[in-house]
């Protein structure tokens, strides 16, 4: 059985809901930094985001994987960061519309988001490479968005077993790119990786907030 992990975050995170969009003109005006979080159908995104808020109700749970299908915005650390909750890329059973339609929001999303300073790539720790998460990375590098990756479910086979599908991870990002993005090793079942994302979260949060408010106001200001 996997070990549960007692290290506690200081300050608590605090996170409440806010609201869920269909279009980026929807999500709320904020001007904190935002970190989205999106995966293939089935990698446990919900769960995680769960984990790391310490709320097991937070984001919604389905039996059915790909049941997001809206932008959903948690205010996080009573307001200092956003975490978004994006549709997965793999999605569930839905007609060739559905998957272009969302296909449509995410990559509007990403590209026009002004708050938005890194997407955490979620990939299922017990698999090897999937083709679906290379062509999603290699958008995001086309786009220049920032992202790191995060291994989720090491709670579902051994550290062995994980080794070779990491190593095999970044033998294939190594034929397209010059460097391997920050990596995390997570289960929301034992919290393994909960601290330190949380941490890397609120240490880019501090870095970042006075030059992303600056920037998302100098932007209006042209605007106007």
């Amino acid at each position: 059985m996997a070990k549960q992990i007692t290290v506690k975050l200081d300050p608590p995170i605090k996170a409440e809901f806010v609201k869920s969009a269909s279009r980026t003109s929807e999500c709320p005006k904020i001007s904190v930094p935002e970190f989205a979080f999106i995966g293939r159908s089935n990698v446990g995104k919900s769960s995680l985001i769960n984990c790391l808020a310490n709320n097991s109700g937070l984001a919604k749970i389905s039996g059915r994987p790909g049941k997001t299908q809206l932008i959903n915005h948690f205010t996080m650390d009573a307001g200092l960061w956003s975490l978004v909750d994006l549709p997965g890329y793999g999605y569930a059973k839905v007609s060739k519309v559905q998957r272009e339609i969302f296909s449509k929001m995410i990559s509007h999303y990403l590209k026009n988001r002004k708050n938005l300073v890194n997407v955490f790539v979620l990939i299922d720790g017990r698999l090897e490479p999937q083709k679906k998460d290379i062509d999603f990375i290699r958008n995001l590098g086309e786009w220049r968005i920032p992202f790191s990756l995060v291994f989720t479910k090491l709670d579902k086979l051994s550290s062995s077993a994980f080794g070779k599908n990491q190593a095999a991870f970044k033998r294939k990002m190594l034929q397209e790119w010059e460097n391997i993005p920050p990596m995390y090793l997570t289960s929301a079942e034992t919290a393994l990786g909960r601290v330190e994302l949380i941490e890397s979260i609120r240490k880019l949060t501090i870095e970042l907030s006075p030059l992303l408010l600056e920037e998302i106001n100098n932007s209006e200001i042209s605007l106007g």
